[in-house]
């Protein structure tokens, strides 16, 4: 029994196995790449959130270490000295 959707709120029946179904349109919209989901566990409460594939990449040039890294070794040598 699907109670009517209320500001993102539903209320679903959990199976003697402790099953439910996730909706439809939340898998279609959220589970596109990925099949599976972490479940956070809180007192009183599990919260879903689908796996998603992370493009660590965007990160690479954000990273501002002070010094200039295109000779590895120099670099590492003055990074340890500090």
């Amino acid at each position: 029994m699907v109670i009517k959707m209320i500001y993102g709120i539903e209320r679903k029946k959990v199976d003697e196995q402790g099953r439910f179904v996730l909706p439809s349109d939340w898998r279609a919209e959220e589970l596109k790449e990925s099949r599976e989901v972490f479940v956070i566990k809180g007192k009183g409460y599990l919260k879903i959130v689908p796996k998603k594939k992370v493009d660590l990449t965007r990160f690479f040039d954000s990273a501002d270490l002070g010094m200039n890294i295109e000779d590895w070794e120099e670099f590492e040598r003055r990074f340890y000295e500090q």
